[in-house]
This record gives C-alpha cells, structure tokens and sequence, in this order.
C-alpha cells in the first residue's frame, strides 16, 4: 500500500508568528524559527520535515495563507 509524504512551504514575509499552525500540526512538523521577517515578526518552519503526512491542517488553520502543502505517494 502506498504511504503519504508531505512537505509545506512557509512563505516567511507573510507568517506572523500566530503559532496557530504548530497547535494544529498533529505530527509536529512546524516550530517557531529563532528568526525574525523583514516585518520583525518571527516565523515558523518546518523542523521536522520528515515526518510530514500533508494533512493540511497547518495551511487550513493559517489566518493569512501563508502555508502551502504538497503531498505525494511514496511506495513502500
């Protein structure tokens, strides 16, 4: 059976740091980055890449859309 594997792409300048998509994630992808944007609002990013299913629930919850998700199936 094939199994889903995610990835999200975080558009930086836009992400103000609401941290609402690292509470939806149920597989902690997404932390907060020791960084700041060019707005001075820290962002997140994909800590745990690896561990993506492409669920979604970070780019549905995402108040600003600033998250995008790519899914493919990968054969086991």
């Amino acid at each position: 059976m094939a199994k889903m594997k995610g990835a999200i792409v975080v558009d930086t300048e836009r992400c103000k740091g609401c941290q609402l998509c690292i509470i939806a994630c149920p597989q902690k992808v997404i932390a907060l980055a020791n960084k700041v944007n060019l707005h001075g609002y820290p962002y997140v990013e994909a800590a745990n890449e690896e561990a993506c299913v492409g669920c979604a629930s970070c780019g549905i919850v995402c108040p600003d859309g600033c998250i995008t998700v790519y899914r493919k199936k990968v054969e086991e």
